[in-house]
């Protein structure tokens, strides 16, 4: 059953399974622990293990290194060192996505290499190892392995955890000897795990380190020295500039079409993979992208932008997500929709828009992209730029329109997501496939019936059958396929999904584009960006405007039940409007009890349902835990939704519970709940001896002011004497030590 559906996704860490073997350094740490569980499957190894790998050293054509900043020539773009530079390298027929970053402020890194992020992917295990121990390089520190995971009577490694080099405490034996303590129980890490027997995926991550860096002992420990002996590749001895990247599996190439789509190509499903594709683009358009991004940079430096460049060095997709959008997604993360409406409606522009819901239901931005095609590899390139500017944290539902290759590479990107498809954009193809054959009024009205009305799957199934069957289409391919992908959209499949209200209802009332009303097909890609920032500004200034009368304001309420009473005081008023109509809607015919299984019981509501002249009597079955308080009403609202039916409301009325119950009052509706939109402070914990932390911890507080500050004039003048008043302070302290 489902509680608050706020956004918090984990990630589970790998745990051996019985049919693995581990291995685990000695004197670990955790080494006690895992022995436990595993037994007489474990095998111990008393060194330190460092593995010697292929180097990452890649050529590139086009590209010139100056600090770490690139320069492309042949697009006359120069980019500064805050984004991210994907380049196509052809290696044995398939594509190589080589990935540069030169990462966030804040955040300790080199400057060729990224910080380590869950969902990161390599070709092999030496690879991974390799890239980790050139981040560790360049920062100072060394690595070595803590444990690794094999299969049983095997030799084949499935998991493994790299750990800093001053990870763990010295064994009591150690601690006797004369050498010189260089552990600090440092927990930096990454956990690696083998996937699909060919890609190794990166699951769990620790950044901070409790110690300073130390770059000349790093220098002498055996995983760089190990490096600097051979593992380095030079690609082609002509070209003199090497370009040091991460290299991410190479992905397959797929048919990119899906259910005879209206966009798709006949001409471009190939198992050759047009490599010059780029970005269709007219004349000064690829200045105009790098112009903004630079512009939007120096007053935002948390912007964040990515471009994917081709063989020849033009542009073939770019995304971007800005600070704010980048902070909201850590309130209303919980469910993402990819509008790519552009696209498949072929506007001038590819664009591609995540879009989420806001406190007041309202669409708000969380990144966009252009695209210059529907391949499944591009999705995947525009998934993972996307969910690493996120800090690899997926969302709970992901919502679109069918696409077969994007349907995989969601998949393939994020696997723990719910994805699922817009029953409105199923409704439009059915309609329009079946074109002038049938009533379309008729057909229409009992289609909606089937799919809405239908409370079990048993219902809907047989309601199904029984309409294809009345209107002759029992043998209708396009009807058969939707059928078959029925549990990504029909709404008898979906209860267990959180929506938070971006599910349309029969009605048709259902979050809209972001850009809806602003571009059409004609729009061109100058136009776009004149008025992005303008479309993003009027969006803020909204949500503004709704939080004050939200807060300022007491709404009318309509009857005296005192659950309307209860959440008028806790949500913003457009979401309480729509909680205030169940309430509303509470009265029925009967309420009976037909179950009961300790405190679980089992009601039937019945309910008069008009439409038209015609009225009807409709039974909806509601299932109550006295224990817990937990409801859970056959219709699925509380998912949909994000608040609770009426018909939930009626059995915790009958019930005598005087309050909704907590878990049913998500902070995601909460006109009380602060929200500020600033980059993600991180940990608040500071080791008071570390120069490294202090620099860190003060970077991000001041970021977080100087965002605050650019809400409005006053507010600028508030951080600006802020921020004098803390120098004289600082100042004076310096004196003191003079």
């Amino acid at each position: 059953m489902t509680g608050d559906g706020t956004f918090s996704p984990t990630d589970q860490a790998l745990s051996p399974s019985p049919d693995l073997k581990l291995t685990v350094e000695e004197g670990s740490q955790n080494s006690e622990q895992l022995l436990e569980d595993e037994d007489n499957d474990l095998e111990m190894e008393g060194n330190d293990l460092d593995i010697e790998g292929n180097g990452l050293d890649i050529e590139s054509n086009g590209l010139d290194i100056e600090g770490s900043g690139l320069e492309i020539e042949s697009n006359d773009l120069e980019n500064d060192s805050h984004h991210m530079l994907i380049e196509d390298n052809e290696h044995e027929s398939n594509r190589n996505d080589l990935t540069m970053v030169a990462g966030e402020n804040g955040i300790p890194q080199g400057k060729d290499y990224l910080p380590p992020v869950v969902g990161m992917e390599f070709e092999s295990y030496d690879d991974a190892y390799n890239y980790y121990n050139c981040y560790a390089k360049e920062l100072g520190f060394a690595i070595r392995v803590k444990s690794s995971w094999t299969k049983r009577n095997s030799k084949e490694k499935r998991g493994a955890v790299l750990c800093c080099n001053c990870e763990g405490f010295k064994t009591i034996k150690e601690a006797n000897s004369r050498r010189k303590e260089t552990r600090t129980g440092c927990l930096a890490m990454i956990r690696l795990r083998l996937v699909e027997s060919n890609r190794w995926r990166v699951d769990e991550v620790k950044l901070e380190h409790n110690h300073l860096f130390d770059p000349e002992r790093a220098q002498n420990s055996k995983s760089h020295k190990k490096m600097d002996a051979g593992t380095k590749r030079k690609m082609e001895p002509t070209v003199d500039v090497e370009i040091r990247t991460i290299k991410l599996y190479r992905t397959p190439v797929v048919d990119p079409t899906g259910y005879g789509s209206s966009n798709s190509n006949e001409g471009e499903i190939s198992n050759n993979v047009d490599r010059s594709r780029r970005l269709k683009l007219k004349k000064g358009d690829a200045q105009l992208i790098h112009d903004y991004f630079c512009r939007v940079q120096l007053i935002n430096p948390n912007f964040f932008y990515v471009m994917d460049l081709n063989d020849e060095g033009r542009l073939r997709n770019v995304f971007w997500i800005d600070s704010r959008s980048r902070a909201a997604y850590g309130y209303f993360g919980d469910v993402v929709a990819i509008d790519t409406t552009c696209i498949s409606s072929k506007y001038e522009i590819p664009l591609v828009a995540f879009v989420g819901i806001n406190h007041h239901g309202q669409p708000i931005l969380l990144g966009c992209g252009l695209l210059a095609d529907e391949s499944f590899e591009t999705y995947i390139w525009l998934f993972r730029a996307w969910l690493t500017c996120m800090s690899g944290r997926p969302p709970q539902t992901i919502i679109t329109d069918l696409c077969k290759a994007m349907q995989s590479a969601i998949a393939e990107v994020f696997p723990r997501a719910h994805h699922r498809l817009r029953v409105s954009h199923v409704i439009q193809s059915i309609l329009e496939n079946l074109g002038g054959s049938q009533d379309s009024g008729t057909f229409q009205m009992i289609l909606n019936r089937v799919i809405y009305d239908s409370l079990k799957v048993e219902e809907f199934e047989l309601a199904w059958e029984e309409m294809i069957h009345n209107f002759g289409i029992t043998d209708h391919p396009w009807l058969h396929n939707w059928y078959e992908d029925r549990d990504r959209w029909a709404p008898v499949y979906l209860k267990d999904t959180f929506f938070a209200g971006m599910y349309p209802s029969q009605n048709g009332e259902s979050t809209g584009s972001f850009f809806d009303g602003y571009i059409n097909q004609q729009t061109l890609l100058k136009e776009f960006f004149d008025m992005y920032e303008l479309v993003l500004q009027k969006k803020h200034q909204k949500e503004a405007l709704d939080d004050f009368e939200s807060r300022s304001s007491s709404p009318m309420l309509k009857t005296s039940c005192y659950y309307e009473l209860q959440l008028s005081k806790l949500f913003t008023n457009e979401i309480f409007r729509r909680f205030q109509d169940e309430v509303v809607m509470m009265s029925c015919f009967s309420i009976m009890q037909v179950h009961a299984n300790g405190p679980i019981i089992t009601y039937i509501l019945k309910e008069q349902e008009c439409e038209g002249d015609q009225k009807s009597i409709k039974s909806f079955e509601v299932m109550y835990d006295k224990g817990s308080a937990e409801i859970r009403c056959l219709g699925g609202c509380f998912n949909f939704n994000g608040y609770l039916c009426r018909h939930a409301l009626c059995i915790l009325n009958y019930n005598g519970i005087e309050e909704i119950p907590f878990q049913y009052i998500l902070s995601r509706w909460r006109k009380d709940f602060k929200r500020v939109y600033v980059p993600d402070l991180g940990s608040s914990n500071v080791d008071i001896s570390n120069p490294v932390q202090w620099f860190d911890h003060l970077y991000r507080r001041s970021i977080q002011v100087v965002e605050e500050g650019m809400i409005s004039q006053d507010h600028y003048m508030v951080a600006w004497q802020a921020f004098k008043e803390s120098l004289n302070k600082v100042r004076l302290v310096a004196d003191k030590h003079v």
